[in-house]
């Protein structure tokens, strides 16, 4: 089937360039100890993947960053 986005943007402090390779690690995360598992990214991703889509952050240091959101539509056949 085809696919299908979804972005959202944000005008925030943008991550830290140094943390951009590791977003979607499992476990990473920039929290304090006890504030979050470092699994939220990870875990969307996969499950974005799963659909046969994907999750895609584009981050500028002060700037803000864009999420966006892609899944595969069913086929006609598959519906």
């Amino acid at each position: 089937g085809e696919a299908r986005a979804i972005s959202v943007a944000d005008t925030g402090f943008g991550i830290e360039r140094q943390h951009l390779d590791r977003i979607f690690e499992p476990f990473f995360s920039t929290k304090a100890l006890g504030r979050g598992t470092g699994l939220g990214l990870a875990l969307c991703r996969d499950i974005a993947r799963g659909h046969g889509g994907d999750l895609v952050l584009d981050s500028k240091e002060g700037l803000g960053t864009v999420v966006t959101l892609t899944l595969a539509t069913p086929r006609e056949a598959d519906r």
